[in-house]
């Protein structure tokens, strides 16, 4: 019975120890991830949201005077183009309809020129018919009054009269020949002119409808714009959809471009408190989503001299267009590809850089958790600058030291 209670026991004093040796272990290990302080190089970016576009490109936009224009066919968005491939073909129907009407017009007109030559012609044979006549009577009067010599004298006056009247009237027919030619010249004049008005109208009209198809004028990969008249919420900034077939277009609207992929960049506004911070010629790294295999590396080239307001979110903020060169841009990239840009705004060597996350706010102070003997301690912290990612520390921490990525105090019981 004591040889029972003996092991009983020495069973719960085993027990006791291991679960005290137990929490110590568990003390000296807090399950909080760390990392060290380490000395090197302090490197400050600034993150920007952009895109891959170009700096030229060739654009195809919707005709002038074709009236209305509604895409009837288009390229597939993205697809590879060859030289005088057809892009976007309009719908035909409404200048179809006026080329008709224009052609009836031109034959109607044609109509009345032949019909007006043919009643000249008609004209000119009767007065010519007239004139022949007028020529003959005035011949026999000349003969009868060249026989005064031999004629009674009374005879002899019949026959003068009779060739100042034949005289007379072959005058008077060629008066009328000559007017009736004006009049007739007149008239066909303005019928000419209304013919030449039908004939411009139709060749405007024929040459507008072969304006209703944009073929490619040169090889490279499509790329359709932005419909600015089907934006889904005008007064929320909402997305502005790309032109597809049965859109509607207005004279001069741009509906596609080709990009020139040997002028490829990468763009992004800059914020008005990081404009000062940025300068061309600064290196940049991009992370291209589409792209994800690949570092991609350029440098500032370009940054607009005027600011452009943004509407797109409240408040209105103000930004600066920036523009990347690309040092051996991948063949895979396309205008239009989402990026994030990091900017190396400022260096400094051999400085104490540690993690952002292991930086804790305590009663207004900066303050990390130093491991030692297996505890977090919590130490103030002097920060000199403070980047994207990471802090330089100026006071308080050395090199080779470990630091909480996470507030320890919880899990201590502080």
């Amino acid at each position: 019975m004591k040889v029972s209670l003996w092991c009983i026991l020495l069973a719960g004093i085993a027990l006791g120890g291991y679960l005290l040796n137990a929490r110590r272990s568990t003390a000296k290990t807090p399950p909080v991830p760390s990392a060290e302080v380490k000395l090197g190089d302090f490197v400050d970016y600034i993150e920007l949201r952009g895109e891959i576009a170009v700096r030229a490109s060739t654009v195809i936009a919707a005709p002038y005077n074709t009236g209305d224009l509604q895409i009837l066919k288009l390229a597939r968005n993205g697809s590879q183009i060859q030289k005088g491939d057809v892009v976007v073909e309009f719908d035909p129907s409404t200048l179809q309809r006026t080329a008709d009407q224009s052609r009836a017009q031109l034959r109607q007109v044609e109509a009345e020129i032949a019909r007006a030559n043919a009643q000249q012609r008609l004209a000119e044979e009767q007065i010519k018919t007239e004139m022949m006549t007028a020529r003959f009577q005035r011949e026999r009067a000349q003969l009868d009054a060249s026989t005064g010599e031999v004629v009674p004298k009374i005879e002899n006056e019949k026959n003068a009269l009779a060739l100042a009247k034949a005289e007379h009237k072959l005058r008077e027919l060629d008066s009328r020949m000559a007017s009736r030619k004006v009049g007739l010249e007149a008239d066909l004049a303005g019928i000419n002119r209304r013919r030449d008005k039908a004939k411009a109208d139709l060749e405007q009209t024929e040459k507008n409808m072969s304006a209703l198809t944009l073929t490619s004028p040169t090889a490279g990969i499509i790329t359709m714009l932005p419909n600015s008249r089907a934006r889904t919420n005008l007064l929320g900034g909402g997305s502005t959809p790309v032109f597809k077939e049965g859109d509607r277009a207005y004279a001069g609207a741009a509906i596609a471009e080709i990009p020139d992929l040997s002028t490829i960049q990468a763009k992004a506004p800059v914020s008005e408190t990081d404009r000062g911070r940025v300068q061309t010629g600064q290196t940049v790294l991009l992370n291209i989503e589409a792209v994800p295999d690949k570092e991609h590396k350029g440098r500032i080239n370009n940054i607009s001299p005027l600011a452009k307001v943004d509407y797109s979110s409240l408040p209105i903020k103000k930004n600066f267009d920036l523009s990347v060169e690309l040092e051996n841009p991948d063949p895979r990239l396309r205008p239009g590809m989402t990026a994030t840009l990091r900017i190396e705004a400022e260096r400094v060597p051999n400085a104490l850089v540690i993690p952002a996350d292991s930086v804790f706010m305590k009663n207004g102070q900066a303050v990390v958790y130093v491991l030692r003997d297996g505890l977090y301690h919590a130490r103030s912290v002097t920060l000199a600058r403070r980047g994207v990612g990471n802090v330089m520390v100026s006071r308080g921490l050395s090199a080779g030291e470990r630091i909480a990525l996470k507030d320890p105090e919880p899990a201590s019981g502080k």
